[in-house]
């Protein structure tokens, strides 16, 4: 039986579109990531507007304030997914933060101290749970400092500092839990009332009463050059918790107060020293930070990053200057507290 002869007849081919047609259907490379080109503009503006950001619920502003240089972290991860995307658009738009981030913050890249000065002065978060006092009082009688102070000072190991530092300093103040070592003479001496109490509870207490937890002093060095006015100042601290967020009411309290107190001295050369538990980002401290200026921003070596002193992310224990000049600023080696200790060297 013949077969039938195989069909001759030509069934149509599908074939896909040529090269230069795909090209034409794909976006282009400034069409490619709107997504991540919307978040480096977002991020740039973020930056500079940070004052903006309100307070209002959980102190969201100071919080993003606290932490404002690690936000340039997300410029290599937007890099990272413009490559991916092979997005000119995100590359071009990663500008913008990349200048506000230099703006803001790029000179804490390079090394602004200067040699000389005429007076090194120190401070130091001691830690009130920590293991090695008599250790921290040899470290930091060893650091050259002319004038030292000590915050968080726990009244069952004062006397611990007190007799460690007695050989470098001959004259100090302990006022609660601040306290003031020096090389020269000490006068005008007073705790400094920055509202540790709120309201009605707090002024019903005498000074008394309230120097036993006094977390900030006043006193006038007496320097070659002339009297210097030095305060010491622990503020309350700040925490983050899920239900109240960043709390900051009494921090927040004490810098008004201790901005106050600033506001009134009458001496032309001041020096703050001590920890403000924040940055000096932080809205807060807009009050002290518009009449004095910070030792590390002026003559430090990068950030000088202070706490945890395990692994620093912030810097919190400050060295602040008002008609003198900042020479040199840096951190010293850690002790057992949870602090680095901060130095500065000025001059008149």
């Amino acid at each position: 039986m013949a077969q039938p002869a195989p069909s001759t007849q030509a069934h149509p081919v599908e074939t896909e579109p040529s090269s230069p047609i795909r090209a034409g259907l794909r976006p282009g490379p400034w069409r490619r990531g709107p997504v991540v080109a919307a978040s480096a503009l977002a991020l740039g503006l973020f930056m500079p507007l940070h004052s903006k950001i309100p307070n209002r619920i959980g102190n969201v502003g100071s919080l993003v304030e606290t932490f404002l240089p690690w936000f340039g972290l997300f410029v290599p991860v937007l890099l990272a997914l413009a490559v991916w995307r092979r997005s000119a658009a995100a590359v071009v738009a990663l500008l913008l933060p990349v200048v506000v981030w230099l703006s803001l913050f790029g000179g804490q890249l390079r090394d602004k101290s200067h040699p000389g000065g005429d007076l090194t002065v120190a401070s130091h978060n001691v830690g009130a749970g920590n293991p090695d006092p008599t250790g921290t009082a040899r470290d930091l009688a060893a650091s050259g400092a002319d004038v030292l102070a000590l915050v968080e000072l726990d009244p069952q190991v004062v006397g611990t500092y007190e007799n460690g530092l007695a050989n470098a300093y001959p004259f100090h103040t302990v006022q609660g839990t601040v306290g003031l070592w020096s090389k020269l003479p000490l006068s005008d001496t007073q705790p400094v009332d920055i509202k540790m109490d709120a309201g009605p509870l707090g002024d019903a207490r005498t000074a008394d009463d309230k120097l036993p937890y006094n977390r900030a002093l006043r006193t006038t060095v007496a320097t070659p050059q002339g009297p210097l006015a030095v305060y010491v100042a622990h503020l309350g601290s700040a925490r983050v918790n899920p239900r109240g967020g960043f709390s900051t009411g009494s921090r927040d309290r004490n810098a008004r107060a201790l901005a106050e107190a600033l506001a009134a001295e009458q001496n032309t050369r001041v020096v703050l020293l001590g920890d403000l538990n924040g940055t000096l980002d932080d809205r807060v401290f807009d009050d002290i930070t518009a009449r004095m200026v910070s030792a590390q921003d002026v003559a430090g070596d990068g950030f000088g990053f202070t706490w945890p002193a395990r692994f620093p992310v912030v810097r919190i224990d400050h060295i602040l200057v008002n008609g003198v000049q900042p020479e040199s600023s840096w951190s010293l080696p850690a002790t057992g507290s949870d602090h680095l200790p901060v130095a500065a060297r000025i001059s008149w």
